[in-house]
């Protein structure tokens, strides 16, 4: 007991609140917030106002975030943090030709994406047209419980995950069609576990479908999935099943083996 006290003391010193805050401040921003008062940062954060004021200037001190004497934006220079794992992480790399070869066999977009929270973000896109109304790159963010990306990976995840998430979560309706009873979602993930898929039917926005396999890596675990997005007037579902997943399932099945 007294040794596990020590690790959890010594764990406490090496944590650096500054920082975690700071990061809180960076993360604030998003495409539905891209300017922001000093109140809404403090808002949205959970700090104060003079704490925030803080790392606000500090941020556009060193050049990642601009200030017009009212609004804090990000600067483009905030990008380089984003390309530091791009650049570092092979992941995306490895990705990025199944996703193009896909693209290439269906004439659809394809992407892939990790867990972060209760969101999905995107590490690597093949782009064969725009198909939503907002604009997806790498990077990108969208809640995992209304994408097929999101559903792939959290269907595949130990129950206590699943549990905790479900106790957490709220099932915004993004559109008539998105699932907000928390039963019959938890239901949809035991169906996407047993078919090997999950499939999104205008739940994210209204005229896209999409479907996406988990990647099984070899200890059994799922941190990514790969999908393929269509517009639902060019493509049935049951075409979706069809045609893209048996593309899906054969890079998944190669990525297993390189991840």
């Amino acid at each position: 007991m007294q040794s596990e006290e020590t690790g959890d003391q010594t764990a406490d010193r090496d944590f650096v609140a500054s920082l975690e805050k700071g990061l809180m401040v960076i993360e604030a921003f998003d495409a539905g917030r891209q300017r922001l008062t000093l109140s809404d940062v403090a808002k949205l954060t959970g700090i104060t106002r003079a704490a925030a004021r803080r790392y606000l200037l500090t941020l556009t001190k060193l050049n990642y975030a601009d200030f017009d004497g009212r609004y804090f934006t990000l600067s483009p220079r905030i990008l380089r943090l984003g390309y530091a794992y791009l650049a570092s992480a092979s992941l995306p790399a490895r990705v990025q030709p199944f996703l193009e070869r896909i693209s290439e066999e269906t004439g659809e977009s394809s992407s892939a994406a990790i867990l972060d929270g209760d969101h999905i973000v995107y590490i690597a896109r093949s782009a064969t047209r725009r198909i939503m109304s907002i604009g997806l790159g790498v990077g990108s963010r969208l809640p995992a419980y209304c994408t097929s990306l999101g559903r792939a990976i959290l269907a595949y995840q130990p129950e206590a995950v699943i549990e905790a998430y479900l106790q957490r979560v709220r099932l915004e309706a993004r559109t008539p069609k998105t699932i907000t009873d928390k039963s019959e979602f938890r239901a949809v993930l035991e169906a996407t576990r047993n078919q090997g898929y999950a499939l999104v039917n205008e739940e994210l926005e209204f005229g896209l479908r999409s479907i996406a396999v988990p990647v099984v890596q070899k200890n059994g675990q799922v941190t990514i999935a790969l999908n393929l997005s269509a517009q639902a007037g060019r493509v049935s579902a049951d075409e979706m099943r069809e045609r893209f997943l048996p593309s899906l399932s054969a890079a998944s099945e190669a990525l297993r083996y390189m991840l």
